[in-house]
């Protein structure tokens, strides 16, 4: 959908005023860019290491902190417990975006990884159903909402972080690094329980090597505060300060003023939230429980289709740039909708080259959608709402479609007898963002709302 001011020199136009209204002009943004991509997405490494590490260690996790007996009924449990840090995410949004918008970026994108990063530790440290019985998955479960509560300010605040720092005509590449800082963290993690697994043997993983993983949130965590404490708050918010035009109730003014907006930004999240959770959480354990791979190969087919993500998220996002966040968005839920069954099916086929195949096609799809839409939907509000609008729509869309993802799928195969059967929310997903997407307006070459 084009728009008037769409016009050959727009772009420098919007850099000159940028550079009239805010502290720092394209060069200068430019020049600090990478100290910025790394303040935002060493947080987000963290967050993502601490949630994707639950996913990748669901079986062990199952065997430890549940009872017994049945396997499925275990492992549904443990997931149930992973989808319950999800229902905190929205409340967590409306904390830490309402505040981000009122007092800065800065300070609440350090609090907020100062606590997951802190919450994970103590996962680490939670003793097992065999030594204090149901205390066990009640403890796990709330220490799982104190991480949820934490995380509904982080990816939304990194997003604004990078979109409000990037010069005029790079924002889909600049904000492409959240998930590329995302994606790392899984394969980080991923790989790490690979080599203890390949070092260790799985036992010594399921007794004791867990913790360690754990554990190593504290160091990350740190290192993430001093990098974004060391950062400047962003140009557009000093710019909104410096003019008196911080909004005294975020909420309120977006619920008033950009109510669409909200549903638009929901309806871009849904084949996120699914597609992410899917590939990092639900893939593991599907690989290992459902289709008969061991836990080395498993963990190898979730490192490789990741690294793949991670590799190509920021090319996705610099095509958004040039051609546009609707077409590249498109491709990745038509990608979704057509070959989800497919891929799943390859994977059957019992090898490793199959299933590497096969998890590598769905993460292109990924890539593509991820590369463009975190700036699409930066692009939708005004600086003085921007934080808190995406917090509240992103943690709603990731706490309904998200969070029940890997439960929902696991019992969709265990209600079917289908293995396949999970294709079928993962296609929903990729329809009803398609939809939405379909009836948005091009954003990649207009001005960063003010």
């Amino acid at each position: 959908m084009s728009d008037s001011r769409t016009q050959p020199g727009a772009i420098t136009a919007e850099a000159e005023a940028r550079s009239a209204e805010t502290p720092y002009d394209d060069a200068e943004r430019s020049r600090r860019m990478r100290k910025v991509i790394w303040a935002a997405g060493a947080g987000h490494f963290v967050e993502w290491f601490d949630f994707g590490l639950y996913g990748t260690l669901a079986t062990v996790i199952s065997l430890n902190f549940f009872q017994q007996g049945n396997p499925q009924a275990a492992l549904l449990s443990a997931f149930a417990v992973f989808g319950a840090g999800f229902v905190m995410r929205p409340l967590g949004g409306l904390f830490w975006g309402s505040l981000g918008d009122r007092i800065g970026r800065k300070t609440i994108l350090a609090t907020v990884i100062l606590v997951t990063s802190g919450a994970t530790v103590v996962m680490g440290l939670l003793p097992t159903f065999d030594l204090i019985g149901l205390w066990a998955p009640i403890l796990l479960v709330i220490v799982r909402l104190v991480q949820g509560f934490a995380a509904g300010g982080e990816s939304s605040g990194a997003t604004t972080l990078l979109a409000e720092y990037a010069p005029s005509n790079r924002c889909g590449f600049v904000t492409s690094f959240i998930d590329v800082f995302g994606f790392a963290a899984f394969v980080v993690g991923a790989g790490l329980v690979l080599l203890f697994t390949s070092t260790l043997g799985a036992d010594a993983l399921n007794e004791w090597g867990w913790r360690v993983l754990f554990f190593l949130a504290l160091p990350l965590g740190l290192a993430g505060l001093y990098l974004r404490n060391k950062l400047e708050d962003t140009p557009e918010f000093q710019a909104i300060q410096a003019k008196g035009a911080v909004s005294k109730s975020p909420l309120r003014t977006s619920l008033r003023t950009s109510w669409k907006a909200l549903l638009f930004c929901v309806g871009f999240v849904v084949i996120k939230a699914v597609g992410h959770w899917i590939l990092q959480t639900f893939m593991p354990s599907y690989l290992q429980t459902d289709l008969g791979y061991s836990q080395p190969l498993s963990y190898g087919v979730t490192v490789l289709g990741l690294l793949a993500i991670a590799i190509l998220v920021p090319f996705m996002g610099l095509l958004s740039d040039r051609i546009g966040r609707k077409p590249v968005m498109i491709a990745g839920c038509v990608g979704f909708l057509v070959l989800t069954y497919p891929t799943l099916m390859l994977m059957s086929a019992g090898n490793f080259a199959a299933a590497a195949i096969a998890m590598v096609i769905l993460g292109v799809f990924m890539a593509a959608y991820d590369g463009a839409s975190s700036a699409a939907m930066a692009e939708l509000f005004p600086t003085n709402i921007r934080y808190g609008s995406m917090a509240i729509a992103y943690n709603l869309s990731v706490a309904v479609f998200g969070g029940i993802t890997p439960y929902f799928a696991t019992f969709l195969i265990a209600s079917t007898g289908n293995r396949f059967a999970p294709a079928f929310y993962v296609m929903a997903a990729a329809l009803i963002t398609l939809i939405v997407v379909l009836r948005a307006r091009e954003t990649a070459k207009l001005p960063l709302p003010r």
